[in-house]
């Protein structure tokens, strides 16, 4: 079930469970595969699912100083190409839909899908980027503490009270993603371009997922967002902030289900 692959001459480590077609998950920024555990145990009984550890997250090392998400989805399609897989659907979570994005910029041809889980297609704002040089900054002083503080606001703030299991699960494995790997992420998210003409462009389906009560990407912008999209599936979830997967997972794979029959 794991595996490994080559990236620059470096160690790409994935999970690869279940048979038929496709599904790459890419986790998020302080994620690594694992956090997808129990979206890869339901979706593998009728999928082939890929869950990859992204350039200095989970057990994938560091690729350079700054990795660009055009970095990543380099790497993602390194290990797509060894496996030999030509069309999949990808669904990428936060950092992982920015990945999935510069994906389909590159890589158009091998999308039979994208989801967006909390992710958007717009570049950082100014006051974004200014946030992103502070948390290089809160980085160096104490990983430790930033990582806590980092995925406990990813959690709606009514959740955290009884999803605490989930919320040390996804501490535990933010703990795993060494200070050069999260200053190298927060380099390449600063830097990245804005992509919303890919969602006019694209034929294929593309599903858009909004936590109401996400504190790190706005419900409402979101919104306006998707309705640039053609082919457009929206899973709304009110009760949920950045996390739908661990704050809401039977309905999060219920509607991931329908969009994924909707691809193929």
């Amino acid at each position: 079930m794991l595996k490994t692959s080559y990236f620059k001459k470096e160690k790409v480590n994935f999970i690869d469970k279940g048979k038929g077609r496709v599904v790459v998950l890419l986790h998020g920024f302080l994620g690594a595969a694992q956090i997808w555990e129990k979206t890869i145990d339901n979706l593998s009984t009728s999928y082939r699912v890929i869950a990859i550890d992204l350039p200095g997250h989970g057990s994938t090392p560091c690729i350079g100083y700054a990795h660009s998400m055009e970095l990543m989805a380099a790497c993602v399609k390194a290990v797509m190409d060894s496996l030999k897989l030509k069309k999949y659907v990808i669904i990428g979570h936060s950092m992982g839909g920015y990945v999935a994005l510069a994906f389909a910029d590159r890589y158009p041809d091998h999308l039979k899908g994208l989801c967006l889980f909390h992710s958007t297609a717009y570049a950082d704002s100014d006051e974004k980027k200014s946030d992103r040089w502070r948390a290089i900054n809160l980085v160096k002083a104490s990983k430790t503490v930033y990582t806590k503080n980092t995925i406990r606001n990813l959690f709606a703030t009514k959740n955290l009270k009884y999803l605490k299991e989930e919320v040390l699960f996804a501490v535990e494995i933010a703990k795993q993603t060494s200070k050069q790997g999260i200053i190298a992420a927060l380099h390449g998210m600063r830097d990245r371009p804005s992509r919303d003409l890919i969602l006019g462009l694209v034929e294929y389906p593309v599903m858009m997922v909004i936590g109401e009560l996400d504190t790190i990407l706005p419900a409402e912008q979101l919104l306006e967002q998707s309705q640039l999209i053609k082919n457009k599936s929206v899973l709304y979830l009110e009760h949920d902030g950045h996390f739908g997967f661990l704050e809401s997972p039977k309905q999060t794979h219920s509607e991931l289900r329908k969009f994924l029959r909707k691809c193929y």
